[in-house]
């Protein structure tokens, strides 16, 4: 396993030399939002941060680990919110950091209902541990050599801004977002002769979501995902139900046809109190990687101050009460 994991991780590295990859996958992206769309920032309605771990492919070597990390708030005085984000993405030897800020304005459409328009700026660096690969022609005895130009012998690493910009309609039940990362399609060169270049390929991203309201304890929200680059669209049905405004459970189903079926992702969380809310998501394998899987794990906390922060007067959207 550990050497045709190796190959694998090489053959999609330099595959994608020409395009890039994929943004990290998270299950519950249904509550941080402002993760992929920075036109999310302040509708949390007071300083919010948020902190995600996620462990994917359980029991498979070298799968990927990613961690998150990212603050937002709205600035009512410009008539808008201010976020950070920070991300760790690491998939066996390669490993991608990256931290923005972004800035987005509110318009309001009308009494119940806002558009925000946002856009981040940031820098991303890309490592490749080199010694971690195993390439077809390589030696391995009694010397270490790739025989290979393109794959380095030890670590090597590159930095490139970028750009991310988006759209987010909010109402009192109804919310939409559109958003792309990557918007220059930046290049970092891992290689001092030039010879490895990764262009880090621009992502789309779309989410729909609806409240209903079932009885005065108990909502649902059903909710749509799409992750797309135009090559390749990743699409996610979800459903969260929540009771007593405090406790919410719900199900994903990850894929919409033969080719992409991923997982079937159960959700459970916990409003601790007014402030602090943790949640937890389990992804059961669908695809072929459930005969050496267990599965990925993701836990997530959030921390809101739950009250208005500096001068300004708020939209009167931000007074509506919010689902999550």
């Amino acid at each position: 396993m550990r050497n045709t994991f190796t190959l694998i991780i090489c053959l999609v590295l330099f595959a994608s030399i020409l395009q890039a990859q994929q943004a990290p996958q998270y299950s519950m992206y249904m509550l941080n939002k402002y993760n992929f769309n920075p036109a999310y920032a302040g509708l949390d309605n007071s300083l919010s941060l948020t902190g995600v771990f996620r462990k994917q492919w359980v029991d498979l070597e070298a799968s990927p680990v990613t961690q998150n990390l990212n603050l937002h708030m709205p600035l009512y005085y410009l008539g808008g919110a201010f976020g950070i984000n920070l991300e760790n993405d690491q998939l066996g030897a390669e490993r991608n950091t990256s931290a923005s800020i972004s800035y987005n304005y509110f318009v309001p459409v009308s009494k119940k209902s806002l558009l925000s328009f946002g856009i981040g700026v940031g820098a991303i660096q890309k490592s490749l541990d080199g010694s971690k690969l195993r390439a077809p022609e390589g030696e391995y005895t009694d010397i270490f050599d790739h025989n290979d130009n393109f794959i380095p012998i030890g670590k090597v690493s590159a930095t490139a801004p970028y750009v991310n910009a988006g759209v987010y309609f909010f109402s009192e039940k109804l919310e939409m977002g559109v958003a792309a990362n990557n918007l220059i399609e930046p290049t970092a060169t891992l290689s001092a002769e030039e010879l490895v270049k990764i262009k880090f390929i621009r992502n789309y991203f779309f989410n729909f979501a609806y409240s209903f309201e079932i009885s005065r304890n108990l909502t649902i929200q059903p909710s749509i995902f799409a992750k797309s680059d135009f090559v390749q669209t990743q699409l996610e049905f979800s459903a969260i139900v929540k009771y007593n405004d405090n406790i919410f459970g719900g199900a994903s189903f990850r894929g919409y046809n033969t080719n992409s079926i991923d997982a079937v992702i159960f959700i459970a969380g916990y409003k601790l109190n007014e402030k602090v809310t943790i949640a937890y998501s389990y992804d059961l394998t669908l695809s072929g990687l459930k005969n050496v899987s267990k599965g990925s794990h993701e836990i997530l906390l959030n921390y809101n101050l739950n009250k208005l922060i500096g001068k300004g007067v708020p939209p009167k959207i931000i007074y509506n009460p919010r689902f999550l």
